[in-house]
């Protein structure tokens, strides 16, 4: 038999998926991480990223006949290198909301929205305060860019992954342009390097991006032989759009776990320029607009820890349940939630404006604090930020046909699937695998890589072969819900000011 792996670092797993020829999923492991705030900075320790790789596959099992893999990872960050790949500053994750300076003047710049997580605003702030360790940058990649240069030796990523480093163009490389500008900026701040020196290969889907070597093979624990061919390592969004088949234009899907974020798959370029929304590329260099919220479940998952201590005391056992039990219970909850607004913020969100987060519960007067209630505001919360960005694209006149969901949040069929069809008032489906997210589409673009050579086209790929006959279920959007989700809104965005004020005195 002939086997595919995915292997994804992601904000709270690190997973490696194992799929057949026709893309069904044979087994899976993980390794559960957790970033963490060290001086002011959210980072994670690549000493666990090498150790999570090793648990993730002994999870998987037997790994004999794997044809081809693949890397891929949280996007965007600062992953800062020297020449001989000796990690500069510790890894800057996409929660940071410390690059706005940087980020403003490369958007005013550009004429092109250059967020404050994608890498190059961390370069460049990093530049415009002059640290220490800038004058050594040899190298500047991603997770996932940095695992494949360590398993395969090549310094690479797909288009997708590069298009959350630098702006990319229609040919699916660093827009020229914009290089030119970049560096014009950087030699003001006494920066003399050019920035296309430091950054990875751009490689689009379908083009192998080397294999993996001896060192790479030790890095595995020896549980993977030398000489798997890779694919081109990529963002878990692009990954996410792989997963869903959402690929072609007026298709999108929403990826929500520690993070959210929606991509539209585009038939024109927008009109104007927008802070809230990113224009970045599917794996083989469509362009999509993009609308990312730094927090989704965090604070929800928080609260269904805390109801399962408090179910424990009783001698409860809510072992695999109490998720699946909690967001049920939230279907009992009003389409407003009665009252309850929950603001989901455990850290900033550049969406509104905030560069750190308080999480908060708010009652209005009168309101009914049920279980169902509060369960229900907390998964509203998780696509509330979202439902503000995407309010822009629908002032665009943005044509979306279909919207898939995947990720940890549409794992309870049903629930969540009903809430973001009310926030989007359209249809939302899910696959069968929407739990598996990222690294299943990891492994999907290194089946991509081994069977199509002769030329063909991804999104024929996965229409035709991979996702032809999988099932999914869609669910229309409810009136009452749409009436509900829009009264939650007017009182969510007026708790905002509430939040404003908390993370000034707080």
């Amino acid at each position: 038999m002939t086997y595919y792996l995915g292997i994804e670092f992601g904000s709270t797993r690190i997973k490696a998926v194992k799929i057949d020829e026709r893309a069904s999923v044979i087994a899976s492991g993980d390794f559960t991480w957790a970033s963490s705030k060290k001086d002011g900075i959210w980072t994670y320790d690549l000493a666990d990223a090498k150790e999570g790789l090793k648990v993730a596959l002994k999870g998987v099992g037997d790994l004999s006949g794997i044809a081809a893999m693949g890397i891929s990872g949280m996007m965007h960050g600062h992953l800062a290198f020297d020449e001989n790949w000796n990690l500069l500053v510790p890894f800057r994750t996409w929660q940071n909301t410390v690059t706005a300076e940087a980020a403003g003047i490369l958007t005013k710049e550009f004429n092109f929205n250059i967020p404050q997580r994608w890498s190059i605003s961390h370069l460049y702030q990093a530049i415009l305060n002059d640290e220490p360790h800038v004058k050594n940058i040899a190298h500047i990649t991603t997770l996932a860019g940095y695992i494949h240069y360590l398993l395969t030796g090549v310094n690479a990523v797909g288009a997708g992954e590069a298009s959350g480093i630098f702006p990319i163009d229609e040919n699916c490389n660093y827009d020229k342009k914009m290089l030119e500008k970049f560096n014009v900026l950087a030699k003001k701040s006494g920066f003399n390097k050019n920035v296309e020196d430091l950054l990875p290969e751009v490689l689009p889907a379908g083009k192998w991006a080397g294999k993996l070597t001896e060192e790479g093979s030790r890095l595995t624990g020896g549980l993977l032989p030398t000489g798997i061919p890779f694919a081109p390592p990529e963002g878990d969004m692009g990954t996410g759009m792989v997963a869903t088949n959402s690929v072609t234009p007026r298709t999108g899907n929403v990826s929500a776990g520690t993070s959210i974020n929606a991509m539209v798959v585009l038939e024109r370029p927008l009109k104007k320029v927008y802070e809230e929304v990113d224009v970045v590329t599917t794996p083989s260099g469509r362009f999509v607009a993009m609308v990312h919220c730094n927090n989704c479940t965090t604070d929800s998952n928080a609260w269904i820890s805390v109801l399962g201590e408090a179910a424990a005391l009783f001698g409860a056992d809510t072992d695999g349940e109490l998720y699946t039990k909690l967001y049920r219970k939230s279907l009992e909850g009003a389409p407003d939630c009665g009252g309850v607004i929950v603001c989901n913020y455990i850290s900033g969100e550049s969406m509104t404006g905030f560069t750190s987060g308080r999480p908060m519960v708010i009652r209005t007067e009168g309101a009914e604090l049920t279980l169902a209630n509060l369960m229900r505001s907390t998964l509203y919360s998780t696509m509330a930020t979202l439902k503000i960005g995407m309010d822009i694209l629908y002032g665009e006149g943005v044509a979306i046909d279909s919207f898939m969901g995947h990720g940890g949040l549409f794992k309870t069929e049903g629930v969540c699937q009903k809430y973001l069809a009310a926030a989007f008032d359209a249809p939302v489906s899910c696959m069968t695998t929407a739990g598996e997210g990222g690294p299943y589409g990891m492994a999907v673009l290194a089946a991509f890589c081994h069977q199509c050579q002769d030329g063909t086209a991804l999104e024929d790929f996965l229409a035709n072969k991979i996702f032809k006959d999988t099932p999914y279920t869609t669910v229309c959007p409810d009136r009452a819900d749409v009436e509900g989700f829009a009264k939650y809104m007017k009182l969510y965005t007026e708790m905002l000011r509430v939040e404003k004020t908390a993370t000034e005195v707080l």
